[in-house]
């Protein structure tokens, strides 16, 4: 090991920072969506016979994006819902560069193929 490199437990304090920020941006995005929707679309009465499935722009990431962008309540929690998706494969490619810090190949290698199946099936689930 490298004298600067990363001790286990500071990797793992580095680590929790990592997720805990990433679920509460995601809550936040979130929250902030359901609020601009329900300010919106809060008096509307639902329509249980009618079934509507999601709107085309809201069934891509470049969609979500631009809907929470100009602040649609519906994009916004998409949005949400992304980062917390994300939030795992940030950990994940967290885990890479911890590894790589410590210079502990092994586990490089193996990170970096879980990263593969991540890519993998997000991109093709």
């Amino acid at each position: 090991m490298v004298a600067n490199a990363w001790t286990d437990k500071e990797f793992d304090v580095r680590l929790g920072r990592v997720l805990r920020a990433g679920v509460l941006l995601a809550a936040i995005v979130v929250s902030f969506g359901g609020v601009v929707y329900l300010v919106r679309h809060g008096h509307a009465v639902p329509e249980y016979h009618v079934f509507r499935g999601e709107p085309g722009d809201l069934r891509s990431v470049s969609g979500v994006v631009s809907d929470a962008w100009s602040l649609s309540g519906r994009g916004l929690i998409q949005l949400g819902l992304l980062l917390l998706i994300g939030t795992p494969v940030a950990r994940v490619l967290f885990s890479v560069v911890g590894f790589l810090e410590q210079r502990n190949w092994m586990y490089v290698a193996i990170t970096l193929f879980v990263l593969a199946l991540l890519a993998y099936g997000l991109m093709n689930g």
